[in-house]
């Protein structure tokens, strides 16, 4: 395929995931209440996605099995995601982050429609298109022959299926299982350290970031694949070191019980635990 035209398939995926931004961040601006992007966010990559496989459809006539599956593990991925968000944050009010957001910004006299738009929509767009591009080039790039020609016998598309289904299974799990402890009126311990969580401090932060490990495994399947290996790096660094893990770690800060499932539980790759001292 020549390079204009794989040029031009990435700007017309951009194109309509920002379209669909900007259809979240209406919204969102106009119920005041940015914490929808939440909900748009996991949808937001199949739209990318999605694209990404149309306009090569479109101007190739052709596809491959490696883009089909690809395309449906994100497209499962992110309904999950936005369902989960959904129900969590149903009936509540704005969350405290982006409610501090919209304040700080009232205080310093912005504009929090224009500072909404930028720091938030624009730059979770950014973020999207960033974790998400592995699965654009699959989509862009891969072609029948090419495909037989990189990996004649397919062996890096089903070990990343592989790896993105355990990846699918500790979120997943992870989730339900949190949110279970969360809403049980009769727990008794404020820490959940049951399940998947006596393993991990973050099954789901873990599970996450596997899945798009597994997304990149599939990649290096489709010629100059191995490159994409910055979308699963950055959001790795993005999940342990920003806003999951690390962000988690700060607002448990002080509080002893979690302190002490810190100190017998894997902070993120899980394990055993380690058995306390008498």
């Amino acid at each position: 395929m020549e390079p204009i035209i794989t040029f031009s398939i990435i700007i017309y995926s951009i194109i309509t995931l920002y379209i669909y931004i900007f259809i979240a961040a209406i919204i969102g601006i106009s119920k005041k209440n940015n914490a929808i992007m939440d909900v748009f966010y996991g949808p937001g990559y199949f739209v990318l996605i999605a694209s990404s496989w149309a306009f090569h459809i479109y101007f190739t006539k052709s596809f491959t099995l490696r883009q089909i599956i690809t395309t449906i593990l994100i497209l499962i991925w992110s309904i999950r995601l936005a369902t989960y968000v959904h129900i969590r944050n149903r009936g509540k009010p704005e969350d405290k982050r982006y409610a501090n957001m919209r304040q700080k910004w009232k205080n310093q006299g912005k504009s929090v429609v224009l500072m909404s738009i930028m720091k938030i929509y624009v730059f979770q767009g950014l973020v999207i298109i960033i974790v998400g591009f592995a699965g654009v080039w699959i989509n862009v790039i891969d072609d029948p022959l090419l495909s037989l020609f990189q990996d004649p016998l397919g062996l890096t598309l089903w070990i990343g299926i592989v790896i993105w289904a355990l990846g699918f299974y500790f979120e997943t799990v992870g989730d339900f299982q949190l949110y279970s402890f969360l809403h049980d009126p009769n727990r008794t311990k404020r820490i959940m350290d049951e399940g998947l969580w006596k393993y991990t401090q973050h099954p789901n932060y873990f599970g996450e970031v596997t899945q798009w490990w597994g997304i990149y495994i599939i990649a290096i399947g489709v010629p100059y694949g191995f490159i994409m290996i910055f979308s699963s790096l950055y959001i790795t660094w993005q999940i342990i070191s920003v806003s999951g893990v690390r962000l988690l770690s700060k607002n448990f800060q002080g509080n002893e019980e979690y302190q002490a499932y810190q100190k017998r539980t894997s902070q993120f790759i899980p394990w055993f635990p380690k058995k306390e001292k008498k």
